[in-house]
């Protein structure tokens, strides 16, 4: 298969895969590693690199779940508070391999805009990545992601937007 045509071919699988569909198997580091590197290869103008990835796996990755679900209840009234979807908003976490926090760091180098979508284009990179490993991915950009810069140790002039999910797909 020529260059073109496997790339056309990985553009036209990659789909977003839910942790619900994710098996317990683990994502070989190595793997994860080149997911992540993939990410340096999205255009930047001014050679910003603008992304600020996090990453969560094992013990860090259930300090996440565990924070999420903490916003969730402390920013949610009683009357509108459901144990269901705190439970879903930490299992969600759990069912995942590995959880990356896509965060975007301001140079004040070049327009706000052109830095969340050189971010974006380094998501994309990792969506291409997990697609021709056959992992499934999802980035989520849950309202709480405003409520995580203190966890996530971000400078002022960084902002969370969102999370992106990975795992084995189950039956794969």
């Amino acid at each position: 298969m020529s260059e073109s045509r496997t790339l056309k071919d990985i553009i036209q699988r990659r789909r977003s895969v839910y942790p619900k569909d994710y098996s317990q198997e683990k994502v070989e580091e190595s793997v994860i590693e080149e997911i992540l590197r993939s990410a340096e290869y999205a255009p930047n103008h001014k050679k910003t690199q603008p992304w600020r990835i996090k990453v969560f796996r094992d013990e860090k990755k259930e300090q996440l779940g565990q924070k999420i679900g903490a916003i969730y209840r402390e920013n949610t009234s009683d009357e509108d508070f459901l144990q269901k979807k705190q439970d879903d908003l930490m299992a969600k976490v759990e069912m995942a391999d590995t959880v990356l926090a896509i965060c975007v760091n301001f140079s004040g180098k070049v327009p706000e805009w052109e830095e969340i979508a050189a971010t974006a284009m380094s998501v994309q990179n990792m969506y291409l990545t997990c697609t021709a490993h056959g992992i499934g991915s999802y980035w989520g950009t849950p309202g709480f992601k405003d409520q995580m810069d203190d966890f996530l140790e971000l400078e002022e002039n960084q902002k969370c937007l969102g999370f992106f999910y990975l795992g084995k797909i189950q039956g794969h």
